[in-house]
């Protein structure tokens, strides 16, 4: 048994309290685990263990939430996160299990967003996406599900058009061989590609009637 001797806010951290017993600091915890306690109120060392564990557990949420602000994440990346600040294994399983029910982490809203942010400002083939979501930790089947709707042959379009303007004074060569590298870098399959280039092609020619003729395919 121990008594609380003070409960004091923090100056750094305004949400966290620190707790004495006895005289003597004795541990942290969030500003709502300690709204029941008070100064001259005796602890069973079982009441302060759970107190402790409510806190890790807070912590962790807290923590991941931190990360989910700056944008949507993948549970394994919320795990990683959690790991490298040396949460326990049952603490993060507990945060995430918390995170799940709030619809906080759910790797299928992930994995959406992602192909549509990538579709949107960086479009990628199917090939690149499905390995940029499998390296974040997302079930292949969520990722089948999240590229089933995937226009190849669109993004490829809007991937190459930007490149493919810079080198339209290029010849027919010189031309393919840039956009087709560029292309497959994205992840874009051949035949894909292919096509691409030679629409590109005839529609940069078509904007710029002025430039020289060059071999054409």
């Amino acid at each position: 048994m121990a008594t609380i001797t003070a409960i004091q806010t923090q100056k750094r951290h305004p949400d966290r309290v620190n707790i004495d017993l006895n005289g003597e600091y004795a541990f942290s915890l969030a500003g709502n685990l300690a709204a029941g306690l008070q100064v001259g109120q005796e602890l069973e060392h079982q009441r302060i263990e759970l107190l402790q564990a409510r806190d890790a557990d807070e912590i962790a949420y807290q923590r991941a939430l931190g990360l989910l602000r700056l944008r949507e994440r993948s549970e394994f990346e919320l795990r990683n996160h959690l790991r490298r600040h040396k949460t326990a294994e049952e603490v993060i399983e507990r945060a995430l299990a918390r995170l799940r029910e709030h619809r906080h982490a759910d790797d299928t809203r992930f994995a959406q967003q992602w192909v549509e942010n990538r579709s949107t400002f960086r479009p990628r083939g199917r090939t690149a996406l499905a390995w940029e979501l499998r390296h974040k930790g997302v079930a292949p089947d969520t990722v089948d599900a999240a590229l089933s709707d995937l226009d190849e042959s669109a993004l490829a379009y809007q991937a190459g058009l930007k490149k493919a303007r810079q080198l339209a004074p290029a010849d027919w060569q010189v031309f393919r061989a840039k956009i087709s590298a560029y292309l497959a870098r994205r992840g874009f399959p051949t035949a894909i590609i292919a096509s691409t280039i030679s629409r590109l092609w005839t529609e940069i020619h078509r904007e710029q009637p002025s430039l020289q003729e060059k071999e054409t395919p």
